[in-house]
């Protein structure tokens, strides 16, 4: 694999981790890197659509909500997981403006 394949998952460590689980911290991850490494190389016109600047609202939401939430959490509590699933299905309705 090229290192640009490889996905490193900084919230998780090496236990066993049910793949829902890895599955949010994985997308997370992704936005994380897209907003921390990508989008600083190479910015995206955010004023070119009303599309484009509500995405950008979006996605300065959700990594915000990704870097306050408290690795402490019980990620098997019911009302957490709702949340965590609320969260999950916005960012992937803005994967698309995830590109640089």
């Amino acid at each position: 694999m090229k290192p640009g394949n490889v996905l490193i998952i900084n919230s998780l460590d090496e236990d066993w981790i049910d793949k829902d689980i890895v599955m949010l911290h994985a997308c997370f991850q992704l936005l994380t890197d897209y907003v921390e490494k990508e989008e600083k190389q190479i910015p995206t016109d955010w004023e070119h659509s009303p599309e484009h600047r509500s995405a950008k609202s979006e996605i300065d939401l959700l990594y915000e909500w990704w870097l306050s939430r408290s690795e402490d959490i019980n990620e098997l509590d019911p009302k957490q997981f709702e949340i965590d699933s609320e969260m999950l299905i916005r960012l992937i309705k803005i994967r698309g403006y995830l590109w640089t």
